[in-house]
């Protein structure tokens, strides 16, 4: 089993994104970890270390991601730390890399605006078709008439909690 990493990292470029042959989507993003602190004696703030790591998104999440995400964006990152091996001119080299599962813009920092994707609209997690294996299970086009957080179209709603 691979570790699992989660935390508050910074994007050092955009995301890029790219399509393999069998034409699944994946994002490149390059992430920074860094230990800030404050210095009590200058009433500053001071970076300490820093841990640089290329995240990869996979299929509608990349999507996502180079649609949402930008340089300098601080986001909140779940994902399995593996290691890539490559070798160029007769040398291996490794590097840690980051399989990412789930990433999003830090709102201390920023204002979101979520809407689904359109994979979403289609009733289904992972694109519009089921994948072999799998069944396409529909979603629920209103929610249950019991729940408090639910939407009242025709008679609008209310920011407050219903507690």
């Amino acid at each position: 089993m691979l570790p699992t990493l989660t935390g508050v990292g910074r994007l050092t470029a955009d995301p890029e994104l790219r399509f393999t042959q069998s034409q699944k989507a994946v994002a490149s993003v390059p992430l920074a970890f860094n230990s800030r602190r404050l210095n009590k004696q200058t009433n500053q703030w001071e970076d300490g270390d820093v841990f640089y790591i290329r995240g990869t998104a996979w299929e509608r999440l990349a999507e996502n991601v180079a649609e949402t995400l930008a340089k300098g964006m601080e986001v909140i990152v779940t994902g399995e730390i593996r290691t890539e091996s490559w070798e160029k001119d007769g040398q291996k080299h490794e590097r840690p890399a980051l399989l990412i599962r789930s990433i999003a813009p830090n709102l201390a920092f920023a204002i979101a605006t979520v809407s689904k994707d359109a994979a979403s609209q289609q009733n289904s997690q992972g694109g519009g078709r089921p994948q072999q294996g799998q069944t396409q299970r529909s979603r629920p086009t209103a929610p249950p008439a019991d729940d408090p957080w639910a939407v009242d179209q025709a008679q609008g709603y209310s920011n407050e909690p219903p507690f």
